[in-house]
């Protein structure tokens, strides 16, 4: 008898990219890679890749667990991903809080899932509002609050938004920005500068090739990309690079990018998100040779030449479907990873469900629990001799973090992975919106909001 050519694994629900109805679906692998089958009622069968790596994504369970409560803000009606805002059938709370403040840009990105550029901005007080919502949906204890756009940096009131970010009881605050206004405008970066301490800039940086630039931005940006790094580093603003990876365009600079990030003392890691087919990348052809969370794991690999490994990621606790983390520690010169040979399914019991993940809190835990040699011995010995402030400053300086981040589109969207996504955008009428659902279906409701409220 003639077998399958794919080897089932999971059932889902996904979309159908022509008409953006659920459609049934099978997760398969097939050659080592996995696809979702689909069934449309009216436009067919389709098959899209979801994983170059069959492997990495049949053990990414193994560290799944239970998602964290918040404040829901609408009802089950029409199902997911319909009823967002956050509805019941959402499995995770709010990991990192996104505020658009502007929709105005000083770039036209073809590949930016905002399709901004057109002006406007929402108020001071309207952001104030936004963002005590977020704090409180959270119970009081909201983590990771992320002001993008648009361009942030050219909302006019955009020092007081960071201020009063600042003086919440926010966990830490990043302003998303492409650096253009940073690479020469030395008095904001002084600014920026005063906010330092549980805060960050979160910088666009796809590459060290101009031609790179000129593919997923519009044109060549690389002096001022540079000279943003430069500014950044001379007042010591703590920075993650931000690399948006596109298949066949700057999936081979990976590796030089990490390098280059290693160079600066104040650039604490990089973030990896393949490209997301939807906002201005929602008209290209299917996207049959997409990048993907682990064809980027294997990438890393084999362009650092093994200094770090897909082996030395592991899934993210609250949301395996899509994000992979690792850190690494400074050790004479270079960076060796802090999870390399070490089981972490063991320390599970001490990972939060969260993107902030705070190393000094997470060594002290599984140091007292009896179960940290392998981790607490890759750094220096007088690591428990300091006091805290100390030691939070030594991890700052000598933990170098990388993640990727993989967001759904029509093509790869998966139920389950919806469901726990843990980025929400926080909207002008104080509903959270998991990222991908609110660029897939919910952007234009709030682009009013934008162009009337100022």
């Amino acid at each position: 008898m003639e077998q399958k050519s794919y080897d089932f694994l999971e059932y889902t629900t996904s979309l159908c990219p022509e008409c953006l109805k659920t459609v049934p679906g099978k997760i398969v692998a097939r050659d080592g890679r996995v696809y979702i089958r689909k069934l449309c009622a009216i436009h067919g069968r389709q098959e899209e890749l979801l994983e170059d790596n069959s492997t990495y994504f049949i053990h990414r369970n193994e560290f799944s667990r239970p998602g964290s409560a918040c404040e829901l803000q609408t009802e089950s009606r029409n199902g997911c991903p319909y009823d967002c805002g956050l509805c019941p059938d959402h499995e995770q709370h709010t990991c990192i809080g996104l505020i658009e403040v502007n929709t105005g840009c000083d770039m036209r990105c073809p590949t930016c899932y905002a399709e901004s550029g057109r002006p406007g901005e929402l108020s001071l007080p309207t952001l104030q509002r936004m963002i005590d919502f977020y704090i409180t949906s959270e119970h009081g204890n909201a983590e990771i609050l992320q002001l993008s756009g648009g361009e942030p940096t050219l909302h006019p009131q955009i020092l007081d938004v960071l201020a009063y970010a600042r003086s919440t009881k926010l966990a830490y605050v990043m302003l998303n920005t492409n650096g253009l206004r940073i690479a020469t405008d030395e008095p904001f970066v002084k600014e920026l500068a005063r906010l330092v301490g549980n805060f960050e800039v979160y910088l666009q940086f796809d590459g060290l090739d101009g031609r790179v630039s000129e593919k997923l931005r519009g044109r060549d940006y690389m002096r001022e990309k540079l000279q943003t790094v430069q500014m950044l580093e001379k007042y010591n603003v703590p920075t993650t690079l931000v690399m948006t990876v596109q298949a066949g365009e700057n999936d081979g600079q990976i590796g030089d990018v990490i390098a280059f990030a290693m160079r600066h003392r104040n650039i604490r890691g990089v973030n990896f998100q393949p490209v997301a087919f939807f906002g201005r990348r929602s008209v290209a052809a299917p996207p049959q040779n997409r990048a993907t969370l682990t064809g980027v794991l294997q990438k890393i690999e084999t362009q650092t030449a093994g200094l770090v490994k897909a082996a030395d990621f592991a899934p993210l606790p609250c949301d395996v479907d899509r994000v992979a983390v690792t850190f690494l520690y400074r050790k004479r010169g270079t960076y060796v990873p802090v999870t390399r040979g070490v089981d972490l399914r063991q320390y599970l019991p001490f990972i939060r469900n969260t993107f902030a993940f705070r190393a000094e809190e997470f060594i002290a835990a599984t140091n007292d629990a009896g179960s940290c040699c392998g981790m607490l011995g890759r750094f220096s010995p007088s690591f428990l001799l300091k006091s805290k402030a100390d030691r939070v400053q030594y991890i700052n300086d000598n933990v170098f973090r990388m993640s990727v981040v993989s967001f759904l589109d029509a093509y790869n969207y998966d139920m389950k992975a919806m469901q726990k996504e843990c980025v929400h955008v926080i909207t002008p009428d104080l509903h959270k919106i998991p990222f991908s659902a609110y660029n897939l279906l919910h952007r234009s409701k709030y682009v009013s909001h934008y162009l009337t409220t100022n």
